[in-house]
């Protein structure tokens, strides 16, 4: 969702019959619900990440699997950070007749944490792979991930839009 989309998410015809104030409260409770998902997933696997320098076999890795674990570390808390900056957000500005900015910088944020979610999910799955089978399997497999990821959040949702924006102007 771009902020355009934000600011323009009722589709004339969409049989909405809302206010802008009841369209904010829509978008804004539809982001929610979106925040609680990204959230608790990256909080566990910012977990998992956190637990596994106290496994015994961590000692194992090379200098490349730490740094790239240690990389991993950082995006994950980061995304977290940003998961959870919409509830910061929102509490600073609650009752400030600020929802249209908070619809908007949320819609931003969500961009962010969802770059920062793929990252450590390509991440992670190339560290355990390159530990597991090695260099080539590790890298083969974490562009892999990436490149489901780009093909899942990215392409498939803009070929929908695309076809919808038709099926709108036909």
């Amino acid at each position: 969702m771009t902020s355009e989309d934000v600011a323009t998410d009722a589709v004339p015809g969409d049989g909405r019959d809302e206010t802008e104030n009841e369209r904010l409260d829509r978008n804004w409770n539809e982001m929610l619900q979106e925040l609680r998902v990204i959230q608790t997933g990256t909080q566990i696997l910012t977990g998992f990440l956190l637990a596994a320098v106290f496994q015994s076999r961590f000692e194992e890795l090379d200098d490349y699997q730490r740094t790239v674990y240690l990389c991993l570390v950082v995006t994950s808390i980061l995304t977290t950070v940003f998961g959870l900056a919409p509830v910061s957000l929102h509490r600073a500005l609650f009752r400030q007749k600020a929802k249209a900015q908070v619809v908007h910088v949320t819609d931003r944020i969500l961009q962010f944490t969802m770059i920062g979610v793929a990252l450590t999910l390509a991440g992670t799955g190339m560290l355990i792979f390159d530990f597991v089978l090695g260099r080539v399997g590790g890298v083969v497999v974490g562009v892999a991930i990436l490149a489901v990821i780009v093909a899942v959040w990215v392409v498939v949702p803009r070929v929908i839009r695309r076809s919808h924006h038709i099926e709108l102007r036909a």
